[in-house]
């Protein structure tokens, strides 16, 4: 039996890899054709949907090509980010990722429809958002310091809310508590706004969210705020100090921002994905996308494909030793 290849067989192959290529550079050529679509996989009003909403009108402007937005939510972001896994890799169904969808999902569920790495080409980073610790005005403690003391103090007796069992606002105060020893009661909410409702009546004590939930109510001095969770102070918050500044042992290094960037299914032509992440640079460099982000405490993380993948590795693994060593569950 013969097994080596003619060469009418070499020159066939050759042939058609060449037309594979050449349809591969013709599509990037003249992308979009047709209205790409970004799904968002939470439901809408959030702030993973309000950045995809900017970024999508940024990028509709520059293509004169509208770009749909869909909302799939279910399962932590789960359900959407599985739908553009299984999309085809041609640059018309992207992924509105959050740190939640790329990071954190693969160590909270284990039958998880999709890998961040194997299942996504990483498109750009396109913002960070820091976490804001508050609590309740009727909280005797005006630094994180005296927080953790309080907690320590009081055991338990404490209360937190988030979005949810393993959403960025719980694996932000589980991380906190892990580094500083303080003890205090988890109570998960479905979605964020509930929790700050009930943290504003007083029926929690504590919360460890995202600054565009918490910056209306602070600045109206309905909450008070003791750290933010970026390795800078944020503009909109000059007074408040990064945790790492609290003088807390075992917070020296801390940082718990949440982060965004927009991926694509794996195998999406590189052409197509460079045009895309130059496009969402260059509008990330505007002064008024700039601007827009500040208003909400976010920054602009303008970056190549490869950092932005680079960052999805390295959480990963980051986030993974935490959910671990705090036992944390969706259930």
């Amino acid at each position: 039996m013969t097994t080596g290849i003619t060469r009418r067989q070499a020159c066939v192959w050759s042939a058609g890899s060449a037309l594979w290529l050449a349809s591969r550079s013709a599509a990037a050529e003249t992308y979009p054709d047709h209205p790409p679509h970004l799904v968002v996989p939470f439901t809408p009003g959030g702030s993973t949907d309000v950045l995809a909403r900017g970024i999508g009108q940024e990028l509709g402007r520059a293509w004169n090509q509208a770009v749909v937005i869909d909302n799939v939510p279910g399962a932590g972001g789960s359900v959407g980010a599985e739908k553009v896994a299984k999309a085809p890799a041609d640059g018309y169904t992207l992924l509105m990722g959050h740190i939640g969808t790329l990071a954190f999902n693969p160590s909270l569920y284990p039958k998880l429809g999709y890998h961040p790495l194997r299942s996504f080409a990483p498109v750009a980073w396109v913002a960070r958002v820091p976490n804001v610790l508050v609590v309740h005005a009727s909280v005797p403690a005006r630094t994180l310091a005296e927080l953790v003391a309080l907690a320590k103090a009081k055991p338990g007796q404490l209360a937190y809310g988030s979005g949810g069992n393993g959403s960025a606002a719980h694996i932000a105060m589980e991380y906190l508590k892990l580094q500083t020893g303080a003890s205090l009661l988890h109570i998960p909410y479905r979605g964020t706004a509930p929790a700050v409702n009930d943290l504003l009546a007083g029926q929690l004590q504590a919360l460890f969210t995202g600054a565009p939930a918490l910056l209306p109510h602070i600045k109206a001095g309905k909450l008070r705020a003791l750290a933010v969770s970026s390795p800078r102070r944020i503009a909109l918050l000059p007074d408040v100090p990064t945790v790492a500044e609290s003088g807390v042992a075992g917070t020296r290094d801390f940082e718990a921002d949440q982060w965004y960037g927009v991926v694509a299914p794996a195998g999406t032509p590189a052409p197509i994905v460079a045009m895309i992440n130059q496009q969402i640079n260059r509008s990330l460099d505007s002064a008024e996308v700039r601007a827009r982000l500040a208003a909400e405490g976010a920054e602009a993380t303008p970056a190549t494909p490869q950092a932005f993948g680079q960052l999805i590795a390295s959480e990963i693994v980051r986030w993974e030793r935490v959910i671990k060593s705090a036992r944390i569950t969706v259930d």
